[in-house]
């Protein structure tokens, strides 16, 4: 189906068009309808299937209907979104898909001066997307009022309250009037999210376009056993194979972040590490490396990751499994993109054998093992105590881990790949 099918106006086409778009995704199909009759939605949706566009399109439509001349301070639409790079990323959306629209955007976000923000929202903005930290301190501040909101997007909210904005989230949903069009998206459902769903929406549709907690199917998925003090071997043997061209990899801590980051770069291997101790240019740089091409590595933590929308990721990696199994569905949606292939690798060492355990529970997958040089037994089978990670007393990071003993160890310069089926 086509998107002129959707009843989408001409600017809108003419925009997508030019971008290079004629056909809706899932998610597209079904939500935008919905939202140019004015109805409430809960969209469940994995990340890279498109659900951006099935806000921001009609959105548009509907405020490009009634122009109004925004006032300094009071957006029509509201966007809020968990992190700076998503933020960023969906008011880019809001500027491709309005191209050939007249009216106002901005975002804001926290880690960057609030100085140009709060001119952009002095001029007066239609649609502003935002962290909820930084609403908040420019709402304190007098800078935004949101008593004129028509449109209130509450995006990735699973995450957003995985982050702990739950209360911030609530205070900014108190201070929108009540008659609004609002609309929630999640990649994943509980408990927490229904409730937070049922306190935001009136009356909603709910629009599911991929089952709760499935992968994406054209992600190949593969797990490796691997003890911990052989992780940046492998890493790095992996890294040498020509097909893997445009890699994230995943930590579980910022530190381990940086120290990866630090073990590649010493190997001229082109990569850069984004988290949340970062300031905002050095983030906005090595996104920017990554998505040219000048990286070819971008490690990051899961925090950090969420609005990193890149075209043809070939691979994610999890260097650390993630510890709650949901965030193993958002960390490899980053690959297999709007139906595009993809892999994800992923490390298992013996204590997050009980993490994968999870995960595969939660995903209804068994991940096919890779057989490998630096396989494991121990970490295969681990059960028990040895299956979970050391209290916090106890953990310490394993002392070779980024030291040079490790890179000698590590594969030996070949045409031969590091890895077999």
């Amino acid at each position: 189906m086509p998107f002129e099918n959707l009843n989408i106006t001409e600017p809108l086409q003419r925009a997508l068009t030019k971008e290079g778009y004629s056909t809706p995704t899932p998610i597209q199909a079904q939500a935008i309808p919905h939202i140019l009759k004015g109805e409430d939605m809960m969209g469940i949706a994995q990340t890279g299937t498109g659900k951006t566009a099935a806000f921001v399109l009609p959105v548009l439509q509907r405020m490009s209907q009634e122009q109004k001349v925004p006032a300094p301070g009071f957006p029509r639409a509201l966007v809020l979104a968990p992190t700076r790079e998503l933020a960023a990323q969906i008011d880019q959306s809001f500027a491709t898909y309005g191209q050939f629209l007249r009216f106002r955007h901005t975002a804001i976000y926290g880690g960057v001066n609030q100085g140009p923000q709060v001119r952009a929202l002095s001029r007066g903005v239609d649609t502003l997307v935002a962290t909820p930290g930084r609403l908040l301190d420019l709402m304190d501040q007098g800078y935004v009022k949101l008593k004129g909101v028509e449109f209130f997007v509450l995006d990735e909210a699973d995450r957003m309250l995985d982050m702990g904005f739950a209360n911030d989230v609530r205070k900014i949903v108190s201070a929108l009037p009540q008659k609004r069009h609002s609309l929630f998206f999640a990649a994943t459902m509980s408990p927490q999210i229904g409730e937070l769903a049922r306190r935001l929406l009136t009356n909603p549709v709910r629009i599911e376009v991929a089952p709760q907690a499935t992968t994406v199917e054209s992600v190949e998925q593969r797990i490796f056993f691997v003890d911990q003090n052989n992780k940046d071997a492998l890493l790095l043997g992996l890294l040498q194979q020509k097909h893997l061209k445009r890699v994230l990899v995943f930590t579980r801590t910022k530190r381990r972040a940086d120290k990866v980051a630090s073990v590649l770069f010493k190997n001229r291997i082109r990569s850069d590490a984004i988290h949340g101790n970062k300031s905002q240019n050095q983030r906005t740089q090595a996104l920017s490396g990554f998505k040219s091409g000048r990286l070819q590595v971008l490690v990051a933590t899961d925090i950090a990751a969420r609005g990193i929308d890149v075209e043809e990721i070939s691979h994610v990696i999890n260097y650390d499994l993630p510890n709650e199994a949901e965030s193993y569905v958002h960390r490899i949606g980053r690959t297999g993109r709007a139906g595009a292939a993809g892999t994800a690798y992923s490390f298992c060492a013996a204590d997050e054998r009980n993490f994968l355990r999870e995960i595969e529970k939660l995903t209804r997958t068994k991940i096919e093992q890779m057989d490998h040089r630096y396989h494991s037994e121990h970490a295969k089978s681990a059960v028990g105590a040895a299956a979970k990670p050391a209290s916090k007393k106890s953990r310490s990071v394993p002392r070779s881990f980024g030291q040079k003993s490790v890179h000698r160890s590590g594969p030996r310069k070949s045409r031969n790949p590091a890895v077999r089926r």
